[in-house]
């Protein structure tokens, strides 16, 4: 389990590298470096780099290799330990570790759709959307396997985990109406002012997809301080408190760096701060719904005396016969 739970990491880093990247790909312009050209660019996998466009894409594809090898290596290591405990079977490690490898080849045939489409809107998106959910299910083996506090996780609540669920879908519409915001022509720039436009640059589905964005991430942020005040309440395991908390406070830090770029016109190299703050927090979301997935304690019994006024040892729960 222990090689499981390293190659787990190894791809999980690649993946959060290889989305931050995409950004910057996305900044620089860089798209089409190496044309409609897929999977080699202009005719060889080594091209000389002759222009930073080019480079920049071919660095790109290059740590798309990397990352493909290394979810490789995990599923190969999984079905390697097949017989050990928590890793074949309903909650083990297996399963994701081959429906990342099916992720990660999707992915990579949608590279190449996104470049022969000349970098449609709706293609980036689908594409960043596959990109992401590659990255929820390396989250789900790293945890299965122990990592991210996993090991020391103990029984969490099924309404942690039905709002850690809720917390995950808000933040994957969120970035996918980002990638939207981000690569449809006016988007960006259609509302000027944070959090309320003070000028509108345009109208339409720019300014439409825009405003969504900002309205489902601060729907987001009310979401997890609920989470945040329900588990401290509730009494939540550590590891379960700790995703939480940290959940809430990377969101207040990506709409700080989001105001920020608003109001300071961040330059090029900057701008790829809100892609990697917004990757951090959906792996922060997904860990979080992972760690209160399992074991989860029964809506009925344990609920009750979590919440009864009185916890005394030998109390009785209301409407529970002796």
């Amino acid at each position: 389990m222990r090689a499981v739970r390293r190659f787990g990491y190894l791809a999980l880093l690649l993946g959060f590298a290889q989305i931050v990247f995409g950004a910057v790909v996305r900044i620089t312009g860089s798209g089409m470096g190496c044309g409609d050209h897929w999977p080699d660019c202009y005719g060889s996998f080594t091209p000389a780099p002759n222009a930073p466009n080019l480079l920049v894409e071919i660095s790109h594809r290059y740590g798309a290799a990397a990352l493909s090898l290394a979810i490789l290596a995990l599923a190969i290591a999984a079905w390697v330990n097949r017989r050990e405990p928590r890793v074949s079977g309903r909650g083990g490690v297996l399963r994701p570790s081959l429906l990342a490898v099916l992720l990660v080849i999707v992915a990579a045939l949608f590279g190449a759709v996104t470049v022969k489409m000349q970098l449609n809107p709706l293609i980036v998106a689908t594409h960043l959307a596959i990109a992401m959910s590659l990255l929820a299910v390396l989250v789900v083996v790293v945890v299965r396997a122990g990592g991210l506090g996993a090991s020391a996780a103990g029984a969490g609540s099924h309404r942690t985990f039905r709002s850690a669920r809720a917390a995950a879908g808000l933040t994957f519409l969120a970035l996918v109406f980002g990638a939207l915001t981000a690569n449809t022509p006016g988007a960006a720039a259609a509302c000027q002012g944070f959090p309320w436009c003070t000028s509108i640059a345009e109208h339409g589905i720019p300014l439409w997809i825009q405003v969504t964005h900002r309205i489902i991430a601060f729907l987001l942020l009310g979401h997890l301080i609920g989470i945040g005040i329900g588990v401290r309440k509730r009494g939540e395991p550590r590891p379960i408190r700790n995703a939480a908390w940290a959940a809430l406070g990377v969101i207040i830090l990506q709409i700080l760096v989001a105001g920020a770029m608003v109001g300071m016109h961040f330059p090029p190299p900057l701008r790829s701060l809100h892609q990697a703050v917004g990757t951090a927090l959906w792996i922060v979301v997904v860990a979080l719904v992972s760690l209160s997935a399992g074991p989860r304690t029964n809506a009925g019994t344990s609920e009750i005396v979590r919440e009864s006024p009185s916890r005394a040892e030998f109390a009785t729960p209301e409407g529970v016969s002796t």
